[in-house]
């Protein structure tokens, strides 16, 4: 299996940015909407180049919502972007009425996602968005996990029909997605195979992830690793297949517990291969300030605390 390595630290919200720039030049029914962050969401170049596109709403994300859904009516594609807190918590009623329930080509762009916001604290840092818009009917929930990811995944949502959530983040992370790589919603990727236990991993997850593959193999454990960038449509062929081999699985996520990667994937398990399953995940609390690397730490959300939940479930076997 290829090893996958970083090729320069980014944030996630820059690839937003650059997806966004690219989409302006090729797909002129793509309009952007900003509730007030436009440099927080990198709109700059999307504003610059194309401002007759381009709406600055204000701190108002719930009218940002309704004509959003209002201009999917005339044929455009609206992306809309604020902090992940303020895309899901704040206007779920609007998102559900005027976006789900009415299948309106809405694309629902959230940067500033789950305890890596870091210094703003528990109030800004939401870790139920997955679970609120999965519950959606129709609703796409993409979880990106490197820079370039985010690029190719905003590009593929300006070609996909329908209701669409994309979450990403503010820290500077490894860039290790090869920037030609297809992003082809619903399929997930494969990054290392492995024949002792499964770990299933989504978001700033992932590269955790293969690091803790590393480590468990200096210890003699062979670990799968596939990164589940699409959280709905699950694949769950991917994930059935893994496990049909490693018969054990470690979901990864910064999320909450509870509704999240975790929860999805053991409906799938329940339904059609019972198996140990570790949740790495934060354990239904709110978070608190500090940077992200000290609250990833102080919520074991690294590749230590998937490394301690790989050997639990093999215990398990």
């Amino acid at each position: 299996m290829k090893k996958y390595e970083n090729t320069g630290s980014k944030d996630t919200r820059s690839g937003f940015g650059a997806g966004m720039t690219e989409l302006g030049q090729k797909n002129e029914n793509v309009v952007a909407l900003c509730a007030d962050l436009i440099g927080s969401l990198k709109f700059d170049d999307f504003k610059k180049n194309h401002p007759e596109r381009f709406f600055q709403i204000g701190i108002a994300e719930a009218n940002m919502i309704g004509i959003a859904a209002g201009l999917t009516i005339g044929g455009k594609i609206p992306f809309t972007g604020t902090f992940a807190n303020f895309s899901t918590g704040r206007v779920y009623d609007q998102i559900r009425q005027s976006v789900a329930y009415s299948d309106k080509n809405v694309k629902i762009c959230a940067s500033h996602a789950g305890l890596t916001l870091g210094e703003d604290g528990a109030t800004h840092q939401i870790l139920e968005d997955i679970g609120l818009m999965k519950m959606l009917p129709g609703m796409t929930v993409i979880n990106t996990c490197d820079y370039n990811q985010t690029k190719a995944a905003t590009i593929a949502l300006a070609d996909h029909h329908g209701p669409a959530y994309l979450r990403f983040g503010r820290p500077v992370v490894p860039n290790f997605t090869p920037a030609d790589e297809p992003f082809i919603i619903g399929k997930a990727i494969l990054l290392n195979e492995g024949t002792d236990v499964t770990i299933v991993a989504t978001g700033h997850l992932v590269w955790e992830a293969l690091i803790a593959a590393e480590t468990l193999e200096a210890k003699g454990i062979s670990a799968e690793v596939i990164n589940i960038h699409t959280i709905k449509p699950l694949d769950e062929e991917a994930i059935l297949k893994s496990i049909a081999k490693t018969k054990c699985v470690v979901t990864a996520e910064e999320h909450n517990i509870l509704g999240g990667l975790g929860e999805s994937v053991s409906r799938v398990l329940a339904l059609h291969h019972p198996a140990p399953q570790e949740f790495v995940a934060v354990n239904d609390s709110f978070g608190e300030s500090g940077t992200p690397e000290q609250l990833m730490n102080k919520y074991k959300l690294n590749n230590q605390a998937i490394v301690e939940a790989v050997e639990r479930v093999i215990k398990r076997k």
